[in-house]
C-alpha cells in the first residue's frame, strides 16, 4: 500500500463523516420543532426556581410558629434522621470535621463560626446565630437559603423529620436551650 492510497482511505473517512454531520444539522433545520413551554406531566419533588415562588417560600417560613413544629418532634426519631447527616457531620462534644464541620452545640452558635474548619464565603458572610427558627428554614433546602454555601444536601422536606433533628442537635450540647 503506497502513501497515496492511505491519503484516499482518509479521504473517504473524513469525507464521510462530513456528510454525516452535515445531513444531522440540514435535518434539524429542515425539521425544526419548537419545544413546548410548560411540561407535559410533572414530577413530584422537582421545582422550577422563580423569583414568585422564592417570595412566597419566604413567606411561609417566617409564619411558621416554632413551638408548635418542636412539638411535632421527637429525640429518638431525630437520631435515626440525623444518620443521613452523619455522611458529612460529627456531632460529638470531642469531634472532629469532616467533610462539614462538627455540629456540637451549633444551636446557639454563630454561622461560619467553628474555627479550625474552612466554610464557604457565603457561609462566613451569613453570620447570623443558628436559632431554632434559623436551623429549620436552613434545613428545608440548605443551598436556597444560604445562596452559595458548599452544603450540597437536599434538605428535609417533612416537617417532623426537621424538628427532630432540631432537637437532636439541641441535645447534643454542653448546654441545650431551651426549648420555645
Amino acid at each position: 500500500m503506497d502513501s497515496f492510497e492511505i491519503n484516499k482511505i482518509i479521504a473517504a473517512i473524513l469525507l464521510t463523516a462530513l456528510i454525516i454531520i452535515g445531513i444531522g444539522k440540514f435535518t434539524d433545520f429542515l425539521f425544526y420543532v419548537k419545544k413546548p413551554e410548560q411540561t407535559a406531566y410533572k414530577i413530584d419533588g422537582l421545582e422550577t426556581a422563580t423569583s414568585e415562588k422564592k417570595i412566597e417560600d419566604t413567606d411561609k417560613l417566617e409564619k411558621v410558629d416554632i413551638a408548635q413544629l418542636l412539638a411535632m418532634g421527637d429525640m429518638a426519631h431525630g437520631q435515626k434522621v440525623f444518620k443521613k447527616c452523619s455522611a458529612c457531620h460529627m456531632i460529638a462534644s470531642d469531634g472532629k470535621n469532616m467533610i462539614g464541620p462538627n455540629l456540637w452545640g451549633v444551636i446557639g452558635r454563630q454561622a461560619g463560626s467553628v474555627n479550625d474548619y474552612k466554610y464557604s464565603k457565603a457561609m462566613v458572610a451569613y453570620g447570623k446565630d443558628w436559632s431554632f427558627e434559623e436551623m429549620n428554614s436552613y434545613l428545608i433546602k440548605p443551598q436556597a437559603y444560604i445562596k452559595g454555601t458548599k452544603m450540597a444536601f437536599a434538605g428535609l422536606r417533612k416537617e417532623k423529620d426537621r424538628a427532630s433533628v432540631i432537637l437532636y442537635m439541641n441535645s447534643k450540647s454542653n448546654n441545650p436551650k431551651p426549648l420555645p
